[in-house]
């Protein structure tokens, strides 16, 4: 009787658990995905029993069916707020840059905005002593989000502010990431809420929503205060962004504080990320009327993640790479593109286009560095040039196209960042941005070593396996 009932058992078990499998093919075929991709997760819950389908429940299912907002509260929120668009044809602009405007706001519905001041920011004092300040300042709101908020020497100082503020009568909003603020107390969250600031974790990761929240992180970092003034860039709120590491090097960032038109499409983005988690109505917003014909600098914001129909920085960084035609300079922590912009910088480079990638030395993961270097031969052989960062951890995102285009924000060059991220970059178009930040590259550059492919080739053998055991693993690093 026993043995019967133990034989009913595991068949049964066997049934519901290949019924599972069936159905998780039949998602993964049906979702029309790369081929290779598809034919990875297939192979994976196939012939991986138990474990394909743990890996595919954590990081292989899609979220393009989900709307970070509806469509009758985005069109709402678009025509409550307009940004007058401009006649681009006119606005002295290169050919170049027209087509990547028109682009870009046909992708994130961000039109170009010419009345825009920006500041540029490589270290976390100056960035952080300016953001306090305008902090203390603010009269009317602050919304804040950031993929880390930490409760540790800065966290702390910054959100006594926001609880002065918010005691003060001010609308003070919080969004941070659940994953990457993981290590900061909840009584530091409890702490401000008490206090009047509405803080909200974005995509909190609790039992049994685990399987379908972990993937997917809202990286972006954006802020905005009195509806006038913007931040955006790199820079988390934790210790090691303003005092650099523990062991003592540096710790290399880009962030940006704007003005103008463009901070309605940081307001814009902060309050759809806010009814996407608080499935609240839209956020009233209130912005000053600025001449859009007022002299200033040509910005637009791009965001991207997992519930975009189309991968849009990805889309947007093609476009970039392939309307070089001097130079191609890109900094990130993390390299580990996808094959259409690694064929990209490819073909540029084989153009006589001076393609070159700064990654760090030694940046913060050391899995992520394997992974980075396993594209490296690839690089050089092709003759893109690659510099190691020496000083410390390269977590500026930046690229520079030419003499007059830039873009930087939160976006790595990787897959997690193009794919399962939320992520905000901005695009500038302008000759004196530039240059400056031609010149911060060309610095960093000085302190960079160059890698030669014969210096390369002579790595060690284990290095090499390490290398191409983690580049498999590159899609959900």
């Amino acid at each position: 009787m026993l043995e019967n009932l133990n034989y009913w058992l595991v068949v049964i078990f066997l049934t519901v658990y290949f019924v599972i499998i069936i159905g998780a093919v039949y998602v993964v075929l049906s979702e029309n995905r790369n081929p290779i991709r598809a034919l990875t997760w297939v192979i994976a819950l196939i012939f991986l029993p138990g474990i394909g389908l743990i890996f595919y429940l954590f990081f292989g299912r899609s979220m393009k069916h989900l709307h970070m907002i509806s469509r009758h509260n985005k069109r709402k929120l678009l025509h409550s707020n307009p940004t007058r668009k401009l006649d681009l044809d006119d606005t002295g602009l290169s050919a170049d840059s027209v087509q990547m405007a028109k682009m870009v706001n046909e992708l994130s519905h961000s039109p170009l905005s010419l009345n825009n001041s920006l500041e540029i920011f490589t270290d976390g004092p100056t960035k952080f002593r300016e953001l306090k300040r305008d902090l203390h300042n603010a009269t009317t709101s602050i919304w804040l989000q950031y993929y880390i908020f930490l409760d540790d020497d800065l966290g702390s100082e910054i959100a006594d502010i926001l609880i002065e503020k918010a005691r003060a009568g001010l609308d003070v909003k919080v969004i941070y990431d659940h994953v990457g603020s993981f290590s900061a107390r909840n009584r530091f969250f409890k702490r401000m809420s008490d206090a009047g600031v509405d803080v909200h974790p974005f995509f909190r990761v609790t039992f049994p929503q685990l399987a379908n929240r972990i993937n997917w992180r809202n990286h972006r970092k954006i802020v905005v205060i009195d509806f006038e003034i913007g931040y955006i860039g790199g820079m988390n709120i934790a210790d090691r962004y303003d005092k650099g590491l523990p062991d003592g090097r540096v710790w290399r960032d880009t962030h940006f504080r704007v003005t103008g038109d463009v901070v309605r499409s940081l307001a814009l983005s902060f309050s759809i990320d806010w009814s996407f988690q608080k499935k609240h109505s839209l956020l009233p917003m209130h912005f000053r009327d600025l001449d859009p014909h007022a002299p200033g600098i040509g910005m637009q914001l791009i965001t991207s993640g997992p519930t975009s129909s189309r991968e849009n920085i990805v889309l947007a960084f093609l476009r970039a790479i392939s309307s070089a035609k001097k130079s191609i300079y890109i900094q990130t922590p993390y390299f580990l593109p996808t094959d259409s912009l690694l064929q990209a910088l490819e073909a540029a480079a084989a153009a006589r286009v001076d393609v070159r990638v700064m990654i760090p030395c030694r940046p913060d993961s050391r899995l992520l560095r394997y992974a980075s270097f396993s594209y490296v031969t690839q690089c050089l052989k092709s003759g893109i040039k690659v510099y190691l960062y020496q000083p410390g951890m390269l977590h500026a995102k930046a690229m520079i196209i030419d003499d007059e285009m830039v873009t930087a924000g939160s976006c790595n060059f990787d897959f997690r960042s193009f794919e399962n991220n939320f992520e905000a970059n901005l695009f500038i178009y302008d000759r004196g941005i530039n240059r400056r930040m031609r010149d911060i590259f060309f610095a960093d550059l000085a302190e960079s070593r160059k890698l030669t492919y014969t210096e390369w080739h002579r790595r060690p053998s284990w290095q090499r396996a390490i290398e191409s055991v983690t580049r498999l693993f590159a899609p959900i690093l």
